[in-house]
């Protein structure tokens, strides 16, 4: 394999995608002002043209997430609003509902959102031959079924998510905030009930576990698995994070950055994906930033415990056991601890707590609290005040390298930049030659003003000067030749950017499936026609179709084309009137790859055979109570959602 390798970073605002880019990312990805995965995440459309603008400088590319499902009131401002993105350069459309292929969209490639349920070489291979130009995997997936699907759908790209948060429920798939809260991550509210506390319970109503947080997932880390995941056929590269903090965003984009470049300078036939070196003036370090503990998730099968069911917050890096204890204070073996750091540490029921570094005084260590602290007590640190204060300051010099070729011949002064991608720019500037008494002087000081780049962003790898033996020339002309070459340089960078024109033409691909039901996610009539064009039958529409998962009060049959419902302000389509989703009671609202029988050494392969634990088991919660079910064949566990 060869080609070029994309580093994706998350924009939650503009400014963090110009850190992003300035830091490495060859690639941001940001929100739609509205309709995204992530609705607090929208972002102004001029603040998304400011984003591209600096992205293109260096060949980077900006994508943009469109990717809720939508009602058919909805789709018109959805075209309206991607029209627009694309009029503003934007290189991709990150989306999840099939009704916008519909519609009339402009030649933008297409993304199929991980919220598509990316999980199969079928459901890939349809993607790609619907016209897809890439397709962001779902998060499960092991490198051998990655490697399946690059083999059985050689064309589209093959984007994988390496690090951050993780969604216990395979993308798309989850229904329970909508079931319990109104709120539907599909629709880009979710209230993340996966992070909340629950009790398991057998058959018999005995409390297994009390009280934990049995569906929160540690985060992802694959730093070490790029060259495998390259292997198997990814080229892009993507950091969830679009609601992370800056210090996050440089933190992680830096680290990434590394790993790749590493790889690359081993292997000749792979290059980055943009232009421009970043100069990190610190040292990355993934546990130095926000992380729930880390995981590679199911990479190579199910091989770790992947939950972290004592906290759903952040711990942070592991500094190590107390050592000893005083009035006030504590020490450890070491330390760089300093006032204002952020410390935790589980206590004896296995809860987590914190306190502030109050002050340090060479060994001493004096907390907020001394409460739950001993000797031998394991500390983490989840704000390390020093290293987000260096990242904050971090301005991220990311150069564009550049060869300067000057040339005098007579009055004619000549500066020719030419850039590490062939961009090429040139300035001339008239002055009456004069004869230098020191021409070795002379030359040093055109190739130090010539050299002189300051903010820029651009990087001078070569100078050549003709004649060897220059005239004077003031140190006014010098600065003013290379500041009008290099923003002719910037121009020519800007107007040469392109990216290619991709028109989705419909087809009749056969979809891989023929009935599907509420988990296809089909709130409006365009999206029910697609799939119909395709083979399927939608016999059950979305989830989301009933307000908070109960069922809509519609008619059977209406003359309007789209139908004003009571159900969460959503509007929707006749078509669907002769089967709206049930109540929620009985429905399955998580699909997980996530075992707890296998968190919790309850698998029937691992558990004692003495001790068998008695099924059905269920979660239950302040309100609510949900039946588990296990399907051992394919390693997936169901939430049932039950009162």
């Amino acid at each position: 394999m060869t080609g070029q390798l994309e580093l994706l970073s998350p924009a939650g605002d503009t400014d963090l995608g110009i850190a992003a880019i300035n830091h490495g990312a060859d690639a941001v990805y940001i929100g739609a002002p509205k309709f995204s995965a992530r609705a607090a995440a929208g972002v102004s459309v001029a603040d998304i043209a400011r984003l591209i603008k600096h992205a293109h400088l260096y060949f980077a590319k900006v994508y943009v997430a469109l990717n809720t499902i939508l009602t058919d009131a909805e789709l018109a401002e959805s075209l309206e609003i991607i029209q627009t993105l694309y009029e503003l350069g934007a290189d991709g459309l990150i989306l999840q509902d099939v009704g916008l292929l519909e519609l009339d969209l402009p030649p933008i490639a297409l993304i199929a959102s991980t919220q598509m349920h990316n999980s199969t070489p079928e459901k890939v291979k349809f993607l790609e031959d619907t016209g897809f130009q890439r397709v962001i995997l779902a998060r499960e997936l092991s490198l051998a079924e990655i490697a399946d699907i690059r083999r059985k759908a050689s064309k589209i790209e093959l984007e994988a998510f390496v690090h951050g948060a993780l969604c216990v429920s395979y993308s798309g798939q989850c229904y329970m905030s909508q079931a319990v809260a109104g709120r539907s991550g599909n629709r880009g509210v979710c209230a993340q009930p996966c992070r909340s506390h629950y009790t398991l319970i057998d058959r018999s109503g005995n409390k297994i576990l009390q009280d934990k947080y049995l569906l929160s997932l540690k985060d992802m880390n694959r730093i070490n698995a790029i060259p495998d995941l390259i292997s198997a056929g990814v080229t892009s590269f993507k950091i969830e994070g679009r609601y992370k903090e800056i210090e996050y965003v440089i933190n992680v984009t830096s680290a990434y950055r590394q790993a790749i470049d590493r790889f690359i300078s081993g292997h000749s036939t792979y290059r980055r994906a943009s232009s421009g070196e970043s100069s990190i003036a610190f040292s990355p370090d993934l546990d130095r930033t926000f992380n729930r503990g880390y995981t590679p998730y199911f990479l190579s099968g199910r091989q770790d415990k992947v939950a972290s069911i004592a906290t759903p917050k952040a711990t942070g890096q592991y500094l190590g056991k107390i050592t000893a204890l005083g009035k006030d204070y504590f020490r450890m073996a070491r330390h760089d601890l300093q006032n204002g750091d952020g410390l935790c540490f589980f206590t004896s029921e296995n809860y987590l707590a914190g306190f502030r570094v109050e002050r340090v005084d060479k060994v001493k260590i004096f907390p907020g609290s001394m409460k739950g602290l001993g000797v031998g007590t394991e500390l983490y640190r989840n704000h390390d005040k020093g290293f987000v204060r260096m990242l904050k300051k971090s301005p991220g010099n990311r150069r564009i390298a550049v060869e300067m070729h000057f040339m005098q011949d007579n009055h004619v002064n000549r500066l020719l930049a030419k850039d590490e991608d062939g961009c090429t720019a040139e300035v001339l500037k008239e002055m009456a030659f004069q004869p230098s008494r020191n021409p070795e002087t002379a030359k040093a000081q055109i190739e130090k003003q010539i050299n002189s780049t300051g903010n820029t962003p651009y990087r001078i790898t070569k100078t050549t000067i003709e004649p060897q033996n220059p005239g004077f020339l003031p140190v006014s002309l010098l600065n003013g030749i290379r500041r009008e070459v290099l923003e002719k340089l910037t121009s020519v960078r800007q107007s040469v950017y392109t990216r290619q024109a991709i028109h989705f033409l419909p087809n009749e691909v056969p979809y891989p499936e023929k009935n599907l039901d509420f988990h296809a996610n089909v709130l409006n009539r365009s999206a029910r026609e697609f799939y119909e064009r395709h083979g399927a039958t939608v016999v059950e529409p979305a989830f989301e179709s009933g307000s908070e998962g109960k069922p809509c009060s519609l008619p059977q049959s209406s003359p309007a084309d789209n139908v004003k419902t009571p159900c969460s302000g959503l509007t929707a389509s006749p078509a669907f009137a002769l089967q709206r989703p049930a109540d929620p009671v009985g429905k399955t609202v998580m699909t997980s790859r996530y075992c707890i029988r296998y968190q919790l050494n309850l698998c029937p392969k691992l558990q004692s055979p003495a001790h068998p634990v008695k099924e059905p088991l269920k979660l239950k919660d302040a309100h609510h109570t949900y039946r588990l079910e296990f399907d051992c064949k394919h390693c997936r566990m169901f939430v049932i959602f039950e009162a």
